[in-house]
């Protein structure tokens, strides 16, 4: 093989130790420095073409530490070459796990035909890929190992479509790994979050409940479960359900739109349910009660906020609530919603009176709970 265009990039010796080093480690350190020159943007397509010849050279080598070297080294790089690609996702799983996980010179067609022909170390790697479409989903959730369907499930960035979700639901109903997964991800369809109700374990389930929106009527039956699996607060479903109206309304048609309901929520910075349920309340259209609420008078709020029947003794504390909410600017991350709660109340309770010991009691103890999960995860567990 000719390297005189490569020799601005590569020193022979470089080369040398790559073939002739002493030790697999002396080799594996100069396939790496190989490795990141060849991969400069600027190469010509004749030091290209030369490059990928080392490239090929270095993933036939017979020493596994060399070539994972190139593996480690290459793995996120668009200039790999395929044939190369190729190869090590066909290697040991030390070698092709990274490749497989990182790669973007794989097609959706490359990464399907290697889940349904290689083992489940290759197919947990692909499913743990930043981005993975419904085609290569769908191929796991088909043909890959539980762990392997686990890790797709818990990756946000794996995208499930309808069919994928019932066929991961058909084959791994029975498993807790593949069920408690899906609980990871940012956001699920009602109709499978149903589902995962009664497959998930007891902590999932307090984690789903959590960070899922619920169909509304289910909602409510779990809030009111007396069973001893976890049972739903119904102000964190104020925080993520999707259709609030509908929520709102299911709670009223259940008896569940209480005045403590309403209160809690907006210590909680869930204002949109607050605007909801004053709606229903008040019988009026959301447009209505939203103006009245952030009216920047006296009366606007006051109007609406007797037209909803709550205790009158509330009334203060939801005003400095939303005034408060007016008055920060909170920053839209868990740790800004954490601290922007901790803030309202504390303001709220040093301006007014009437409040319920037992909402007293609620608000302070899920204060209590931002504050833990505000802490580092080192932190957390070390208490």
């Amino acid at each position: 093989m000719s390297l005189v265009t490569m020799r601005a990039k590569l020193t022979q010796d470089d080369i040398r130790r790559l073939v002739k080093g002493e030790t697999p480690e002396e080799r594996a350190m100069a396939a790496r420095k190989i490795c990141q020159r060849v991969d400069a943007p600027e190469l010509t397509a004749e030091e290209r073409a030369a490059a990928n010849g080392i490239l090929e050279m270095i993933a036939q080598d017979a020493v596994v530490l060399v070539r994972r070297a190139l593996a480690v080294t290459l793995r996120s790089s668009p200039n790999l070459p395929k044939s190369v690609a190729m190869r090590l996702a066909a290697d040991i799983d030390s070698i092709a796990v990274p490749v497989l996980a990182a790669s973007p010179v794989f097609t959706d067609a490359e990464l399907v035909e290697i889940i349904q022909s290689q083992g489940e170390g290759k197919q947990a790697a692909i499913g743990a890929r930043a981005s993975v479409s419904s085609e290569v989903v769908g191929a796991i959730v088909e043909f890959g190992s539980e762990r392997a369907v686990g890790i797709t499930a818990a990756n946000d960035g794996a995208d499930f479509d309808h069919a994928s979700y019932e066929k991961a639901f058909t084959r791994f109903s029975d498993s807790s790994l593949v069920m408690d997964s899906f609980v990871a991800r940012s956001s699920l369809p009602l109709a499978f979050t149903e589902k995962l109700i009664s497959q998930v374990s007891d902590e999932a389930l307090e984690r789903l409940v959590k960070r899922h929106a619920l169909p509304p009527q289910l909602a409510v039956e779990l809030a009111e479960a007396t069973r001893e699996r976890a049972t739903v607060d119904l102000v964190d479903q104020a925080g993520v359900a999707p259709d609030m109206r509908h929520f709102v309304q299911q709670l009223q048609i259940n008896g569940r739109l209480t005045p403590s309901l309403v209160l809690r929520a907006a210590f909680r910075g869930h204002i949109e349910f607050v605007e909801h349920a004053f709606a229903e309340l008040g019988s009026v259209p959301h447009s209505k009660a939203w103006l009245l609420i952030h009216d920047a008078g006296p009366l606007g709020m006051k109007a609406i906020f007797d037209r909803t029947g709550l205790p009158s003794r509330l009334f203060p504390a939801i005003r400095t609530a939303i005034d408060t909410l007016h008055s920060i600017e909170m920053d839209n991350t868990p740790e800004g919603r954490i601290r922007f709660r901790k803030l309202l109340a504390e303001r709220a309770f040093t301006r007014f009176q009437g409040v319920p010991d037992e909402d007293v009691e609620y608000i302070l103890s899920r204060l209590d709970e931002d504050a833990i999960s505000d802490q580092p995860a080192a932190a957390r567990l070390a208490g």
